[in-house]
């Protein structure tokens, strides 16, 4: 025999109460110098200390594990739709889908169970990417505070709503930013209680509208009061031809 596949079982004790639990690992040997061969019928020869050396061809538990197919259950925001197959990572799929109950295993019954039929093309998205229905609601319900001096002269340019998504967590490149339809500059303090709003395009092709606020910002004696929960509260539209989307915009609760 020149090959040899074990399964190794280990206890693993924790706590003061031991606890025990069992580990089910294999692997693949081959023996480094086989044994001599034996006539057909005759005593086989007896094993040396050589013969039980062993060369490690493979460790399962380190193995690269196929891609694994599961079948959504539900509407998956982002993802899917119910009896959509994936292929996922297998630490992916348990984690995030079969765990929560999101999805099944593609297998005959279940494929049978949800209609699936993996040979019908898929109907394509609206969308031009599976997150951007997500991040257009993300976006739709920011208030965006763009900080700028409330002593040196300034005029808003994409570049300061660029820093002010940064600031905020969310990439914007300004070639995405469309500015409103007129000049915003400052300093002027009429602007801290009016909003208005630029529009963010996704992929070049979905548009969505973000409320921005003018923030003047100094420091010292100068530096105007912090009012709680602000982002909770409507103000008056810096522009009146926006008034009536920004009255649809949702406030952050």
């Amino acid at each position: 025999m020149f090959g040899l596949r074990l399964a190794l079982s280990k206890t693993i004790a924790t706590g003061p109460n031991l606890l025990h639990q069992q580990t089910r690992n294999t692997f693949v040997l081959k023996r480094k110098w086989p044994p001599p061969l034996h006539k057909k019928g005759g005593k086989p020869s007896k094993l040396r200390a050589r013969h039980f050396v062993y060369d490690l061809i493979e460790d399962t538990s380190v193995t690269k594990k196929p891609d694994l197919k599961i079948i959504l259950n539900q509407f998956v925001d982002g993802v899917g739709n119910q009896g959509d197959v994936l292929t996922l990572r297998p630490t992916i799929a348990y984690r995030d889908y079969l765990l929560p109950g999101l999805a099944v295993y593609a297998n005959p019954e279940n494929l049978e169970k949800y209609k699936v039929d993996e040979s019908k093309p898929k109907v394509t998205s609206k969308y031009s990417s599976p997150y951007v229905q997500r991040t257009m609601g993300c976006l739709s319900r920011l208030v965006l505070q763009i900080i700028m001096s409330k002593t040196e002269p300034w005029t808003l340019q994409p570049w300061h709503v660029r820093a002010s998504f940064r600031k905020a967590c969310y990439v914007v490149p300004e070639h995405a930013i469309i500015m409103p339809p007129v000049t915003i500059s400052g300093p002027d303090l009429s602007l801290q209680e009016k909003e208005f709003y630029v529009t963010v395009k996704i992929n070049n092709k979905e548009e969505v509208n973000v409320r921005c606020r003018i923030h003047h910002w100094a420091t010292g004696l100068e530096r105007l009061p912090w009012v709680k929960d602000h982002w909770k509260k409507p103000f008056e539209a810096l522009i009146p031809e926006q008034a009536s989307v920004l009255e649809n915009l949702p406030l952050p609760t």
